[in-house]
């Protein structure tokens, strides 16, 4: 018998045959899914009930995805994996700049997105272990921020939660765990991430911007996670 907790997913997407699409093949494959058409059924779905996932359209009418996924953002850190048309590459960076978890290219391989579905969710249910620093301490120094390792949560200099996709958790404490040592883009890739990514994915340079616009005083001019130039980045509290 299988215990495991059904996963909801809203599947949000102006596009009724892609809607409808995506239920079935869910739902035959042990999720509960509900339906949005737009952005305001979509907020409609999640205030009667948190979902575990969201999959979101970019290009709908009225408000489209990406002012969907930033109000989104305004107060909660639902995992979402936008779904875009083949070849927008603008907006698959914009997407990740706001904090979406992962994307898809129109048309949908739904063997992929059921893939990223899972990766999605498990990097979100089961984060990296914690450790210790080497004073005993389980908060890493981060700027003016703390990184507590215990609680999963980045806290800023009011202790007060700063909110943090699992992606960017990740690579976090994988700075934290190589304090001063440079760490090129595939070691990141590798250690942060679990999916196959192309070598001209610029995912993982727009996630370290988003980290420097909460951790850094001047995100332009960073000095907490520097960029060593033709090789990668090194997290450097001491500089």
């Amino acid at each position: 018998m299988n215990t495991e907790r059904q996963h909801n997913i809203i599947v949000c997407d102006d596009e009724v045959d892609l809607r409808e699409m995506l239920q079935e093949y869910l739902q035959k494959r042990g999720y509960a899914v509900r339906l949005a058409e737009n952005a305001e059924a979509l907020y409609a779905l999640v205030e009667e009930s948190e979902p575990d996932l969201i999959i979101l359209d970019i290009n709908m009418p009225g408000e489209d995805g990406l002012m969907a996924l930033r109000r989104l953002r305004m107060d909660r850190n639902t995992p979402v994996v936008m779904l875009t048309a083949a070849g927008e590459t603008v907006d698959k960076i914009v997407g990740l700049e706001m904090g979406a978890d992962d994307y898809l290219g129109k048309p949908v391989d739904l063997r992929e997105l059921e893939a990223r579905i899972k990766a999605v969710l498990r990097r979100h249910a089961d984060p990296v272990p914690a450790q210790a620093t080497s004073s005993g301490s389980s908060r890493v120094p981060f700027g003016d921020h703390q990184l507590d390792l215990d609680a999963a949560k980045l806290l800023d200099a009011d202790d007060v939660e700063v909110p943090l996709t699992a992606m960017e958790y990740r690579l976090l404490k994988l700075f934290a765990e190589n304090k001063s040592r440079v760490l090129n883009r595939d070691q990141i890739l590798e250690q942060a991430h679990d999916r196959s990514w192309d070598p001209y994915d610029r995912s993982i340079d727009i996630r370290i911007s988003r980290l420097r616009r909460k951790i850094e005083k001047n995100p332009q001019k960073p000095t907490v996670i520097r960029t060593v130039r033709g090789i990668g980045y090194v997290f450097d509290p001491d500089n």
